[in-house]
């Protein structure tokens, strides 16, 4: 007797810490690598954001704060991300959508290049990691249905420029996120949850020109790692209301691109970026409803995007651009779990704008397509199925030039 009650009672740990770990450290993004959010700017996500080895505007200070040295004067640019991101489930068991309301980033970015030194200084406030999954009542329901990630960064950066050929920058980043979900987890009890931490970390970046034809970038950052403090409110377990905390390590990421204009008119840009997920591996909540600390192997795994754009000058200041991207899934089939709906995505992007001599504006339209990754062999067997991920997103900004 005592043994069957020990297992039940392991069997609602498990459940808790399944889901509460994987709520806090995923949220659906229109990209496959779990919970990475890389698009921040509309003329790079145009270009598939293929952009380091060209970073030639505000924006810069996300995809390489290198980039900055080549703006004039003082730059201030807007934007902001829509997202409808959807993915279905079906299996034996059943089917399921994720809400696909529009969902909202936004990006600000200042740049002030000094004239008596070479050295260019900038402002981003961004969201590198986040949004939102909720599929309601799936079949699933004891192990995902909904759950919010926010994570927002200052980055303040300064960039030299050594030489005509090469620039080199860094910066802090100073990083704020929330994480909030709700789930029934085991026998239609519910949990809810709301946490948040800081943390620091750092980025760099290198570009170097050494014809007008060519471009090199490099850009790095650093991994944070967020201890959330918070608080489970339980219905239907022995402690309604328990404080408890969990240390998540967001992963540190590197980029290389080579970009090659023929001639004024055209740029071909390639990058590579590798993100290392395997930082995320056991994730432990110190509290939990049962009294006793829980714990979760998560095992997910590094991965790469492959990002590839194309550039037209139109004439009179106007362009168009179009890009292609591939991008790895990192959340292994062992412990999949569907709040983190992670697959290979094929993405396409196409991008117009115009530069003038006091004002930028741009926009650019993205779909991120999966036909289909079949889970078996799952942790969770209930989370075993197809699932398909097709996503629409919007970004638009405004640049001020003073």
């Amino acid at each position: 007797m005592q043994e069957k009650l020990g297992g039940i009672f392991g069997q609602r740990v498990n459940h808790y810490a399944l889901v509460i770990a994987l709520t806090m450290a995923s949220a659906e993004s229109s990209r496959a690598v779990a919970f990475l959010l890389p698009n921040q700017d509309p003329e790079a996500i145009g270009r598939g954001d293929a952009f380091a080895a060209t970073a030639d505007d505000p924006a810069a200070i996300y995809y390489n704060p290198a980039g900055i040295t080549q703006l004039q004067g003082i730059q201030a640019s807007v934007g902001l991300y829509g997202i409808s991101a959807h993915t279905s489930y079906s299996s034996s068991s059943g089917s399921a959508n994720t809400d696909a309301d529009p969902q909202f980033v936004p990006q600000i970015y200042a740049v002030d290049t000094l004239k008596s030194v070479p050295i260019s200084i900038g402002l981003g406030v961004y969201v590198p990691y986040g949004l939102g999954v909720n599929w309601g009542n799936p079949p699933f329901s004891n192990v995902a249905q909904n759950g919010k990630l926010e994570y927002f960064t200052a980055n303040p950066v300064v960039a030299w420029k050594i030489c005509k050929m090469l620039s080199v920058a860094a910066g802090p980043t100073f990083n704020y996120s929330e994480a909030t979900f709700q789930n029934a987890p085991f026998g239609g009890e519910e949990v809810h949850f709301h946490g948040d931490d800081w943390a620091p970390g750092y980025t760099f970046g290198i570009m170097f020109q050494p014809h007008p034809m060519w471009s090199f970038g490099v850009d790095y950052r650093s991994e944070t790692s967020m201890n959330y403090s918070g608080k489970f409110n339980g219905v239907g377990v022995v402690n309604s209301s328990v404080e408890t905390s969990a240390k998540i390590n967001f992963p540190r990421t590197a980029l290389g691109g080579v970009s090659f204009r023929p001639t004024p008119d055209w740029n071909l840009e390639f990058d590579l970026s590798w993100t290392q997920w395997s930082k995320i591996n056991t994730l432990t909540f110190q509290h939990s409803p049962f009294g006793v600390p829980v714990s979760l192997t998560l095992d997910y795994r590094d991965s790469f995007i492959y990002d590839f754009g194309v550039t037209r000058q139109l004439g009179k200041g106007y362009y168009a651009s179009v890009g292609y991207i591939y991008s790895e899934e990192s959340n292994p089939n062992a412990n999949y779990n569907p709040v983190d709906p992670d697959a290979n995505l094929h993405l396409g992007n196409f991008g117009f704008g115009h530069r003038g001599e006091h004002l930028d504006w741009a926009i650019a339209y993205q779909f991120a397509y999966n036909g289909g990754r079949t889970v078996t062999g799952d942790s969770n067997a209930s989370a075993d199925g197809t699932y398909k991920t097709f996503n629409n997103a919007v970004n638009a900004s405004v640049t001020v030039k003073f």
